[in-house]
């Protein structure tokens, strides 16, 4: 059994881990830490994680950026694997994880769901070929109208592991509105729509001369990225310090 402390444990995705341990003998979450609580949780809740005393195997972050530094700190300090599903990072941030994880081991993914993950391996493999026949690349993001941040993480992450494939050849543009001039060649469009009840649309776009082919990813319950959190939490617990991403879970 892995026992769990989530971060962030009375907002919608800390709630939903909650259910799915709940329902699942493997897991067990033995305390939560959020700024506001009114006692309807199974395990104790504490405000600020420097006062939780209760041992776990990891930590499952899905809480806000501002959080993180006293995250990291108090994982860092008690050697606590920690599973960092936070998005809308600051380079800073991104960094003080990566420094983390020379201490511990940190798994840090955009998406937490196997699809995404499953993609982004096939996209590192079709891009090249796409990109040496001539193919314009687009993602177009669609989320919820309470989703502050805009590209999502998991827009970001499509782009990178095609530039990565694409040696680093490829700026991203965001809106053009402000230019007007063709297409540039290499470049990669991130477009986000905002809206309803959206859980996550994702389309990566290959766009060639008289052809098109899309590559769609659509997320239908937040419950996807709740188990994926759960795996990712079981995976990591046990494991040497350093940085790990749900590509090694899926790959295990």
């Amino acid at each position: 059994m892995t026992n769990i402390i989530i971060n962030g444990c009375n907002g919608r995705m800390g709630q939903f881990i909650t259910q799915m341990a709940e329902a699942d003998e493997d897991f067990n979450v033995v305390a939560g830490i959020d700024a506001r609580d009114d006692g309807h949780n199974s395990y104790p809740v504490f405000k600020d994680i420097n006062d939780c005393s209760v041992s776990a195997d990891a930590v499952i972050d899905f809480s806000n950026p501002a959080a993180l530094d006293a995250l990291m700190a108090y994982c860092t300090e008690h050697k606590l694997p920690c599973v960092v599903c936070t998005t809308g990072l600051s380079e800073e941030q991104v960094g003080k994880v990566k420094k983390a994880s020379e201490k511990i081991p940190v798994l840090r993914s955009s998406n937490m769901s196997v699809g995404i993950n499953v993609l982004m391996k096939v996209l590192r493999q079709v891009a090249p070929v796409f990109a040496e026949a001539g193919f314009d690349i687009e993602i177009v993001e669609k989320h919820h109208n309470q989703k502050l941040d805009a590209p999502s993480g998991t827009a970001v992450s499509l782009a990178d592991c095609m530039n990565e494939a694409l040696d680093e050849k490829y700026g991203y543009v965001y809106d053009r509105s402000s230019r007007r001039e063709k297409r540039p060649v290499n470049e990669i469009g991130i477009s986000s729509v905002r809206g309803g009840t959206i859980v996550g649309d994702h389309d990566v776009i290959f766009a060639g001369t008289d052809e098109v082919v899309t590559f769609s990813h659509r997320a239908y319950s937040r419950a996807i990225f709740a188990k994926g959190a759960l795996s990712a939490a079981a995976y990591i617990s046990g494991k040497p310090a350093g940085m790990y991403d749900m590509g090694d879970v899926i790959s295990k």
